[in-house]
């Protein structure tokens, strides 16, 4: 139901939670939901610099696929950047959508320049939490089709189509 405050929770491989923020639902299907949150406090981030209170979340998450997408624009509405994680596909009950984070992440910049982040964090993760070969080929397959999203601006990198 479109307008429903909802939980997201971010998971580490052994189902620990790392992050959990409030948004709200605006859009739902059989194949994805799409929310809108709000950075409620300044939050320093290694690659993406200080993302400040105010930023606008638009979050896109995908029942079947192994990554979400986020779309941060700057209190003033311009468009910041994308963040792209690679991730189990989330479970959703209960006004509580949870995902396995698997490390890898993508930021897009305006201009769809692009960088792959944590390959390191993957690597070191698959190692500490065993991850199946099935779980790495899940990833493989996702930072790949991410990648293609972006080049071909497929939808939602398709702003200035």
């Amino acid at each position: 139901m479109p307008g429903r405050e909802i939980t997201v929770n971010s998971l580490k491989f052994d189902r620990s939670i790392s992050r959990s923020w409030k948004c709200e639902l605006i859009a739902s299907s059989r194949a994805g939901l799409e929310f809108v949150g709000q950075f409620e406090t300044d939050v320093p981030h290694h690659h993406l610099g200080m993302i400040r209170a105010g930023t606008i979340s638009h979050e896109h998450f995908w029942l079947d696929r192994w990554y979400s997408i986020f779309r941060f624009h700057e209190p003033d509405h311009t468009l910041r950047n994308w963040y792209c994680n690679i991730n189990l596909p989330p479970t959703f009950n209960d006004g509580v959508l949870s995902y396995i984070d698997l490390d890898i992440d993508i930021v897009v910049w305006p201009d769809l320049s692009y960088e792959i982040l944590d390959l390191d964090e993957f690597k070191a993760n698959a190692a500490r939490y065993s991850y199946p070969k099935t779980v790495i080929a899940g990833v493989e397959s996702a930072q790949h089709d991410v990648l293609t999203m972006i080049e071909n601006r497929s939808p939602p990198f398709d702003l200035y189509d």
